[in-house]
């Protein structure tokens, strides 16, 4: 797999709402095929229910951009000292290109300190989704069915006053560059 050059993360306004859904409904098709089931919610969601996301002040949402154009994002949820990821998405032409992990490893740094703990959810099935997580230093924790679908967990839990190295944690998932 190529790599590609590192896409520039910051945080995803409503001004982007539009250009994030259809970023989300792109890579989602994939997972809703694998799944035979094409109302999965990130494919279902609004734009009106993501601006209402995106305005949250429990809610944390990065997206990757080349240039102008936006190739990825992910979701995070802030309960407490919890974090719950959900929704990495990234665009077709652009996955397996190391943009889900910059976006994974990015997140880090947008946390509160507070948060102690990085849960994410996946399809059971999601084999290279499960991967890259376990890559990532996430561990299984359990499975949930919810209607037809099982969502595998993970959680990675963070070190207390531990200093996040984006780049060092990039390296050791992809080897030195």
């Amino acid at each position: 797999m190529a790599e590609t050059e590192n896409a520039r993360i910051d945080v995803v306004g409503t001004d982007h709402a539009g250009e994030l859904l259809t970023v989300r409904r792109a890579a989602f098709v994939t997972e809703a095929q694998l799944y035979g089931d094409p109302s999965i919610p990130a494919l279902t969601q609004t734009l009106e229910e993501l601006i209402v996301d995106l305005e949250s002040d429990e809610v944390i949402t990065l997206g990757a951009w080349e240039g102008h154009r936006l190739i990825g994002s992910i979701r995070v949820g802030l309960e407490d000292d919890k974090a719950t990821i959900g929704r990495l998405a990234v665009v077709p032409d652009k996955q397996g290109h190391g943009v889900g992990t910059q976006l994974l490893f990015a997140v880090l740094g947008y946390l509160p300190e507070s948060t102690r703990e990085v849960w994410v959810f996946t399809g059971q099935n999601s084999k290279h989704n499960i991967a890259m997580y376990n890559k990532a230093g996430y561990e299984h924790q359990f499975d949930q069915v919810n209607g037809d679908l099982t969502y595998a967990y993970l959680r990675k839990v963070l070190e207390s006053g531990a200093i996040v190295d984006d780049d060092a944690d990039l390296d050791a998932v992809h080897g030195d560059r």
